[in-house]
């Protein structure tokens, strides 16, 4: 066996055989090859070294090699196809699996919670605006119109329903648009990829956000129902014009809840999410409408809707969205949103506030501020107004604070301080009551000079000898300068705090006129006692605070308030400014019901009030500019006093009438005036025996008109005089 020796190996030949040549053995030709034969070099002619093989036939050689050529260049370029995409593949795979390991762990992944929401509703339950940083409630998809979200998908996803949270023929198709269109024109993401970008992710353009988005995607679509995901998107997706999600917006463009949204408003809503802010219809409305119509052709392709819808929907114009919220009672919402946290801390939950605001009323209120200074502003210089109405437990029930919310939010009734002028006489005549005057005491309506101080009666017109209440029906400036001197400025302050009053006073004597500055809800507030009876209630915007769920966080509890003011001097005091409105400078108030009130006007007509109130409401009105300038010639009176007789008016319309507390007839003084001529009271009124009401002898203040008071002058009270004190 060792000895045995081994077969000869034979080995493959490359080259033709030759006719010398057996043909038996292994052979492999030149053409069976898979390799190409190494080209032999050329010679120095350059022609190629082409041997005729024995038995080869030239023509079809030729033919061969050039099919082979083609497709040749085809498997290759196949073949290097897939070897890019193999590699691009497994680095894809790498790059996700990289991000991926720098995310958190999918289990630790939460949904956000949507921002919370206030809704604010009026004492009947009516919507008054919605607050928070969404501005709208979350609305089911159930409870919302069917065509928002079919308007959605049409437009967004066509596909939804279907796909598993990334579409790649959606996507495919954005690739191809966006390479013959030579731009980013279409982005190719899915609804739940645009909800995995709002709720998890920054809006910046880079590949390790992208692939973030899809692999969220794929654990929203994984851990959520379809309509889950629809719904969270609808709910927190932003529309434009400052309003995020669905019934925001709705209640933003078109003033009715998502419920009522109608097939041609859908269509719009789905447009704004391609370019909320640019194609918003405050902004932009015939863009908006124009986005609109694509929307209801892709929704007519998809046959969601029939022909008969689309050119119903088609025939709605384009909706003209005011720049901003409208309408007076944002203000109160405004308001309210500042009062909340102190009455239940921070925000976390959504929340329903009932308020003490009547919708009705706030109307009424509306419509009598733009009524009057759109007929008479230009003509006496006014551009803005403000109205506060109050009850008698301190509910306010409307407030206005400018012509116009939409162009500016600025509330004048509760954050402008004005002088108030003649308007706060009141407290200056209740102080003086409170310190032995009475209505019919008689006061000498001269000119007044204190100092270098030399105030003046309203077209320098004096009335000599006149009752107090004359006094104050007329607001005669100087007996108010001169019953400050009487009875102290001092006690001024301190009877207008009382009342309500919440503003620094200067303790000077031109308090009397009105210039320290107070806003027109305080003002308001302060003459609630007179039409109560003398008590001062909590005012107050809130009735109750409760979760969506109905849990109550706050509640308002009725309280009739202390007392600020006997009995007798309410009504001395409505008998008084009763005369403003039946004889005085508020005539045009007067409007069937016993109603009282002062008119104020600042110096140089800036500021022109009327304060007013029947045992039903209490209500201010405040006229003038913004910048402080002069109106011209503009008095509470005329103005405001015409904007509070329209509004009470349409607010009482229906309402028994009722008559105001307290009365005062003049008889007080006759039960008393024995004891006055007994007691013989040095601080008593001086009596001017000439002058008669009645055939009885009324008091007058002294003689030395702006002097200064003498040491124990000030006038006790009645229980004063009685006792002998």
């Amino acid at each position: 066996m060792a000895n045995r020796k081994k077969p000869a190996r034979i080995e493959p030949r490359f080259d033709a055989f030759s006719s010398e040549q057996p043909r038996d053995g292994f052979f492999v030709s030149e053409e069976d090859r898979v390799v190409p034969a190494t080209r032999k070099p050329k010679t120095k002619t350059g022609a190629k070294s082409r041997e005729r093989k024995p038995g080869s036939a030239p023509r079809k050689g030729r033919r061969n090699q050039k099919r082979r050529g083609f497709f040749g260049f085809v498997r290759g370029a196949v073949y290097w196809s897939m070897v890019l995409c193999l590699w691009a593949g497994i680095a894809g795979i790498g790059i996700v699996a990289y991000i991926g390991a720098k995310m958190p762990a999918a289990t630790t992944w939460s949904i956000p919670d949507r921002p919370p929401n206030v809704r604010i509703i009026d004492m009947n339950g009516q919507l008054v605006a919605n607050r928070g940083m969404t501005g709208g409630e979350a609305v089911g998809l159930h409870e919302m119109s069917p065509f928002i979200p079919q308007a959605v998908m049409a437009i967004e996803d066509r596909r939804f329903y279907s796909h598993f949270g990334v579409d790649p023929i959606g996507l495919g198709r954005a690739v191809i648009s966006n390479i013959v269109d030579r731009r980013v024109s279409q982005g190719g993401s899915t609804l739940t990829q645009q909800l995995a970008k709002n709720l998890f992710l920054k809006p910046e353009r880079t590949i390790e956000r992208k692939v973030q988005e899809v692999l969220m995607a794929f654990w929203l679509e994984r851990t959520y129902t379809k309509d889950q995901i629809m719904e969270m998107y609808l709910n927190r997706v932003y529309f434009g014009s400052g309003s995020y999600g669905v019934e925001a917006a709705s209640r933003r463009y078109f003033g009715k809840s998502a419920r009522d949204v109608s097939l041609s408003e859908a269509a719009l809503l789905a447009g704004l999410l391609k370019a909320p802010s640019r194609l918003s219809p405050a902004r932009d409305p015939k863009a908006a409408e124009n986005r609109a119509r694509l929307v209801l052709a892709a929704m007519r392709e998809e046959n969601m809707i029939g022909e008969a819808e689309l050119a119903l929907a088609l025939k709605a114009p384009a909706v003209r969205a005011p720049a901003f919220w409208t309408g007076s009672e944002h203000y109160v919402a405004d308001r309210i949103m500042e009062e909340l946290p102190q009455l239940i801390g921070e925000v976390r939950n959504d929340l329903i506030v009932e308020t003490t605001v009547d919708l009705v009323l706030q109307t009424y209120a509306e419509s009598a501020i733009r009524n009057v200074i759109d007929k008479n502003g230009k003509k006496h210089n006014v551009s803005q107004g403000a109205l506060v109405s109050i009850d008698a437990s301190g509910a306010v029930r409307a407030m206005v604070g400018g012509y116009d919310y939409a162009t500016s939010q600025f509330d004048r009734a509760s954050e402008a301080r004005r002088q108030p002028g003649s308007a706060f006489k009141p407290f200056v005549y209740m102080a003086a009551l409170e310190s032995g005057y009475f209505p019919d005491t008689i006061v000498n309506d001269a000119p007044v000079k204190i100092g270098k101080w030399a105030p003046r009666n309203y077209n320098d017109k004096y009335y000599g000898q006149i009752p107090l209440s004359t006094a104050l029906a007329r607001s005669v400036n100087s007996v108010a300068v001169q019953l400050t001197q009487q009875v102290g400025p001092a006690a001024i302050v301190e009877a207008a705090w009382r009342m309500g009053i919440q503003s620094d006073l200067e303790p000077n004597l031109s308090l009397g006129l009105g210039t320290s500055e107070v806003t027109p809800l305080e003002l308001t507030a302060a003459f609630v006692p007179f039409a109560n009876g003398g008590f001062r209630p909590e005012l107050h915007f809130v009735r109750r605070v409760t979760t969506a769920k109905g849990e109550v966080l706050y509640q308002h509890r009725p309280s009739t308030g202390p007392r600020v003011a006997r009995a007798e001097i309410i009504g001395m005091m409505n008998s008084m400014m009763a005369g403003a409105v039946r004889e005085g400078t508020a005539r045009r108030a007067a409007f069937g019901w016993p109603a009282a009130g002062k008119t104020g006007t600042s110096q140089n007509s800036r500021d022109a009030w009327f304060v007013g109130y029947t045992a039903n409401l209490t209500t201010g009105v405040w006229m003038g500019n913004d910048d402080g300038s002069a109106t011209k010639g503009l008095t509470g009176g005329q103005l405001p006093a015409e904007t509070w007789h329209e509004f009470m008016t349409a607010a009482h319309e229906g309402v028994p009438v009722a008559q105001l507390p307290g009365s005062w007839s003049g008889r007080v003084l006759n039960d008393i005036e024995g004891i006055l001529r007994q007691t013989g009271n040095s601080g008593s009124p001086q009596r001017d025996t000439a002058t008669q009401t009645g055939g009885v002898a009324r008091p007058v203040p002294p003689g030395n008109v702006g002097e200064p008071a003498a040491q124990g002058g000030r006038v006790g009270s009645i229980m004063d005089i009685i006792v002998g004190n």
